[in-house]
This record gives C-alpha cells, structure tokens and sequence, in this order.
C-alpha cells in the first residue's frame, strides 16, 4: 500500500497562511500559493477553529540564547556559579536556579536549557468560561436562542453591572466555541451561531456576487436626504430578497432607525408579485413610520413606480456592488439564515412563520442600540405617532 508523503510547513509559510487567511482568501487559493490542496492548509488552521493563535514572545527578562551558552562555558571551566552571574549582570540565584532545573553542573546543556524554557514558559491563561460554569450556562442558554456572542455580552454587561464574575468578551465566547481544546463551550452551539462553520472566517471574506438588470426612472441613493442617512429620523426602510431553493424567495425589511425587521411571504420574484406584497407590507403602517425604501439594483424593483403611486413611499437604488449602503438590511439577511439555511425551500414557509421568526429578532438586545431591542424602540416610535 502506498502512503501520501506528510507535508510540514514552516513557521514563515505557516505564517503566510495566517495573513492570507485573514484577508479573507479561500482555503484553495492559499493552498495553490505552495502547490498543495487546500485539505494540508485546512489541517494547520483549523487547530485554532480559525483564529490565529497570538504571536509569542520571550521576555525582555529572561536569560538568551547567548546568555546561556556563556553559562556552558563557565561550567565547563570550572568557575563558580557567583562568577558567571557577576560575568552576565545576572543574580547568583538565577543562574543557581537556571542550572539545577536543566542537568546540573555536569548535565547541563544551553541549547536544551533554552528549548526547555521556551516551552515551559507557555502557560496559556485559563478561560473565564471554564473556571466559571454557572456563567458558561447562562451564556450557552443565550446561543441556544440563536443571540450572537455580541448580543451576549452586551446584555450581560447591562444585566450585571457590578458583578465582574459574570461579564465576559464576545471574543472569548468565539474563541471557546472555535478552539474545542478549551473545554468551554460544546461543540453543538455552533449550529446557533449566525455561520454554522467548523472554522471562524475573516471578515474581509466575501462570496456574494451581482447581477442585476437595468431599471428606468431610478432615484439614487445619492439623492437621498441627508436625514435618511444619520438614521436620526424613523421611518426609512431597506429591503432586499432572500433567495432559497426551487425559485423560492422571501421580502426582508429592516427600519434604519430602530432595526426593526418586517418579512413577506412573496410567491415569485417577477416585479409585479414582489411589488403586490411590499404594497400589502406598507399598508400595515401607520404612514408617519414608512417614508422611504431603499433597495439594490434588483430586477424585481423594475415597477418601483408602481409601488410609489400606491403607497406615497420613494424608493431609493443603491450603486452597483455597494450592499454596504443597504447594510442593516445586508446584517439581517445573514441572521435570518440561522433560521432560513441556504438550500432551503421557502415555498413551504408560512407568512405566520415568518411572523414569528421577526419578533424573534426584533426581541434580541442589539449592541447599536445600546442592548435594547428594536421592537421596543419601534414600539416607543408608535407611541409618538399618536
């Protein structure tokens, strides 16, 4: 039987995979930067899940390489342990200790003395989330619930402001549910997490595309008041569709200044279907509360004009290939696939489904919002309406 030679990088390449992979290349594209399949790569980088492990650095205090070797000398000439310390500006008891702990006068070796100290020096600091459990519950309860590491730790900060013991980073919810050797977390929480991957992405990956028709009579983002855009007044929406499998597609509509999320049952993705639901949509509103829409360049927008005639609501385009102008929608549809996974029909989903899943993320505590939830802030924007 032939065995697959075992491929070893080395710490540069190793490194270069790290700065690749956090500019957001794929797996495949880094591996064919060393010739190899992407499997090789994956191996190195999912040991952390992802996250690239801190840089290690000795400190300024410990004894060198240098150091050491001058302490071989000085053994091997017979010279006293004070004399090598006053030789090296060193403390007679650091060199006594340096000694006795790696061989002793005749055993010792600099070389391995200096391997020995590298490696005892890694002492990795205990996770919050191990030496603290009743808080590791809490916080598996929250992902259990599909809130975002960020979402957790905001509401943990507000819910126990003087109790240090119960407040911890999103990183380290992160790293706990990436690097498994943590014991923190189990691994089954990651199916909650808004990516359902075994390994964390940069934020700079991307794999959406664009293709989408001309559309007359369109009104620009750029011609959009300068009120929309600071979010301070509510009542301006974006939207988008989001697609599944067998042509089945479903309207996503997200408040600018409240992040309140509305969603539509749409039959089809022809202007005329998707214009008939946003039109049923707006008229569930009062009027002082649905004042603009801004959309991509989609063709299912083609009869915006439509839509505006009937609801009295202008409708903005953003540029091509700028989802960030529409990015709360943009933030939304990513959580909606915790619920909606790609591949899924969303023909067979009910409008009471779809319900129910938007008052499931209009009652998250969002970090933009200061942790509060947007269906209470929209509901304090009702309230002014009179």
């Amino acid at each position: 039987m032939k065995y697959r030679k075992r491929i070893y990088y080395t710490e540069a390449q190793k490194a270069l995979m790290w700065d690749r992979w956090q500019q957001g290349e794929s797996l495949g594209a880094i591996a064919r930067l060393f010739d190899r399949h992407h499997p090789s790569v994956e191996r190195i980088l999912a040991e952390t899940g992802g996250i690239r492990p801190a840089h290690r650095k000795r400190s300024r205090l410990a004894l060198t390489l240098a150091e050491r070797e001058e302490i071989s000398r000085g053994l091997a000439g017979c010279a006293s342990l004070r004399r090598i310390a006053a030789k090296l500006g060193r403390s007679p008891s650091t060199i006594s200790r340096e000694v006795n702990r790696n061989g002793g006068r005749q055993g010792y070796r600099a070389n391995h003395a200096d391997q020995a100290a590298w490696d005892r020096a890694h002492r990795p600091k205990p996770c919050k989330l191990v030496e603290n459990r009743a808080l590791a519950r809490v916080v598996a309860s929250k992902l259990q619930l599909a809130w975002s590491p960020e979402q957790i730790a905001g509401w943990l900060k507000q819910t126990y402001p003087n109790d240090e013991c119960y407040q911890v980073s999103h990183e380290t919810i992160y790293k706990s549910l990436f690097i498994q050797a943590r014991g923190a977390l189990k691994k089954e929480l990651l199916q909650y997490l808004r990516r359902t991957r075994a390994m964390r992405r940069s934020r700079h990956h991307t794999q959406k595309g664009a293709d989408h028709a001309q559309i007359t009579d369109m009104v620009s983002i750029r011609e959009r008041p300068a009120s929309v855009e600071d979010r301070a007044v509510p009542g301006h929406w974006e939207g988008d569709l989001l697609f599944g499998s067998h042509n089945s597609q479903i309207a996503t509509l997200v408040e600018r200044h409240t992040r309140y999320v509305m969603l539509a049952k749409v039959n089809g993705k022809d202007s005329e279907t998707v214009i008939n639901a946003l039109i049923k949509q707006a008229h569930k509103l009062p009027r002082e509360l649905y004042k603009s829409l801004t959309w991509d360049r989609g063709s299912e927008m083609a009869d915006h004009k439509r839509f505006t005639l009937a609801t009295d609501i202008q409708v903005y385009f953003c540029d091509p290939q700028h989802p960030w102008q529409r990015g709360s929608n943009e933030n939304t549809n990513g959580l909606l696939r915790q619920y909606f996974p790609k591949g899924m029909d969303l023909s067979d989903v009910s409008q009471a489904k779809l319900n129910a899943v938007a008052r499931r993320l209009n009652e998250r505590p969002r970090k933009t919002l200061n942790f509060q939830t947007p269906a209470d802030r929209f509901n304090q924007c009702v309230a002014s309406t009179g």
